[in-house]
């Protein structure tokens, strides 16, 4: 129902991926280049009702449920949760565009989508002609620069990778209160607007679900894991996509780190700024200004 509201003339479609997963998947637009849209913790490709539909004006738009998300496939975790690796995640995404007909494109994630999509630009840079990545930094350093601050403020990257089904059965005793809870910390006090409540309702229905509950937290664990793994052997390399960088100024990771300078660190061609009166949910708080900005971006770097 949700999709029929927010992203009008965008058809639906479960995309087979391989190895029994199946990714959820809604595209728009007709445009020759193509956008492919990732979203982030606790959410789903909801999260970019607003951007979607105006990029679909121009490009081919595809905004996807990431493996243990929203309505994709969500298999039980392998012992070293290497079946949600950033790595496996982002081959998903790629067989994806690959069935849609594309074989280079734009990409753009926000929290966990972004890291998919940095996992991605690593594992397969000849398919992507720009990066856009919200209010991420490499989860390499963000773990290696954890001080009490952190740890405190990002409490659930620390809670979700506990073992044994812990985050599991605590979570599912009441998923709805963990939503409001979780997006009202991190919504900046003058978007609250911008989260109606079947929105929320939505994220919910998917999150109260004991096989998202895992996926989720096979996420986290895969990224305090086997992407840590995945990740040393690339710090030497130079990312060569052209990255957007955006974050919320007001949010806990551009309060901790230089979210740009960051990513200078990494890439050659990074671009970016903080979004003002903004937290951590940016392409939903302050959708006109990443809108634009994105807009700009692609516009610059035509496939």
């Amino acid at each position: 129902m949700l999709a029929k509201d927010y992203f009008q003339g965008f058809r639906n479609e479960m995309v087979d991926v391989g190895d029994g997963i199946r990714i959820n998947t809604v595209v728009g637009g007709q445009g020759k280049e193509a956008i492919l849209l990732l979203h982030g913790h606790p959410e789903t490709y909801i999260m970019w009702r607003f951007i979607a539909p105006q990029l679909a004006e121009k490009y081919t738009v595809v905004a996807t449920d990431l493996r243990g998300y929203g309505d994709s496939s969500k298999p039980q975790g392998l012992p070293d949760h290497s079946n949600y690796s950033k790595r496996a995640m982002a081959d998903d995404q790629v067989a994806v565009m690959t069935k849609l007909g594309f074989s280079r494109y734009h990409v753009a994630g926000h929290d966990r989508g972004a890291r998919v999509c940095h996992r991605l630009i690593m594992d397969h840079p000849e398919k992507v002609a720009s990066c856009t990545l919200l209010d991420i930094l490499p989860t390499y350093d963000m773990y290696r620069d954890t001080n009490q601050e952190f740890a405190t403020k990002y409490w659930h990257w620390f809670f979700y990778i506990q073992p044994d089904g812990l985050p599991e059965k605590l979570l599912s005793a009441d998923p709805d209160f963990f939503i409001h809870f979780n997006l009202q910390r991190k919504i900046g006090p003058k978007a609250r607007h911008r989260f109606p409540e079947d929105v929320l309702q939505e994220y919910t229905r998917c999150f109260a679900d004991p096989k998202t509950l895992h996926g989720i937290s096979e996420d986290y664990r895969a990224s305090a894991t086997i992407d840590m793994q995945y990740d040393l052997p690339d710090r030497e390399r130079t990312i060569q996509t052209p990255l957007l960088v955006l974050w919320g100024a007001n949010g806990v990771v551009g309060s901790l780190w230089d979210v740009l300078a960051g990513w200078q660190e990494r890439a050659a061609n990074v671009s970016g700024f903080a979004v003002p009166d903004c937290g951590h949910f940016v392409p939903e708080e302050q959708p006109e200004i990443v809108l634009s900005a994105m807009q700009d971006f692609l516009t610059r770097h035509k496939i």
